[in-house]
């Protein structure tokens, strides 16, 4: 098989972690989730609590909440954390084929020849009802919790690459989970690979 990278944007409650690893299984490639975040870490020396606070959101951090540090010079922007972990996903992508997932790595890995940028979506109605059930919530709630996560994914997504998150002309193949369910959905992307030669 040819070295690929698979980068999955997605809606909150659309399924994008559960196609991921699908295409991870049917391909025999690895995929790059809560992973990515760890290995992030691990690079940077620093804890992998810190990034999983920012995993996908902007909002301003302290390393005092993590050493005990208490000069008013302690802040860390979060681009430099954008930055470690985007060398992190630089890294992945150098070393073999892989699915990441989200992270802003369309971007990131723009001057790759070798990706696949997919964005993931949904029927609400769907996704409110898979968010309800993962998180053992009400509809109402799950709603709410949509409207939110997919905020922080825009807000995170736009202000790094100063892109729009979900527009068809930022991806290669845009896909709604819920007309074909999870399966053949990973099955779909992975025809599409082939017939656009990258697989």
């Amino acid at each position: 098989m040819k070295h690929i990278v698979i980068n999955i944007g997605r809606q909150f409650g659309c399924g994008g972690l559960e196609v991921a690893r699908v295409l991870g299984q049917k391909l025999g490639i690895p995929v790059y989730d809560n992973e990515l975040i760890t290995k992030a870490a691990q690079d940077s020396g620093f804890s992998a609590a810190l990034f999983k606070e920012s995993d996908e959101t902007r909002t301003s951090f302290s390393f005092r909440n993590w050493f005990g540090g208490n000069s008013a010079n302690d802040y860390t922007s979060q681009g430099g954390l954008f930055k470690i972990q985007s060398e992190a996903i630089k890294s992945i992508a150098e070393q073999g084929s892989a699915i990441i997932v989200g992270r802003c790595a369309d971007y990131i890995l723009r001057e790759n020849k070798n990706t696949l940028n997919v964005f993931l979506t949904a029927s609400e109605e769907s996704r409110i009802e898979r968010i309800s059930r993962r998180e053992g919530i009400s509809k109402e709630k799950a709603e709410e919790m949509l409207e939110k996560k997919d905020k922080e994914r825009a807000d995170y997504y736009n202000y790094y690459t100063f892109g729009n998150w979900g527009v068809a002309s930022t991806y290669d193949l845009c896909l709604d989970s819920s007309k074909i369910g999870i399966e053949g959905t990973a099955d779909f992307i992975i025809d599409f690979a082939r017939r656009a030669n990258l697989l």
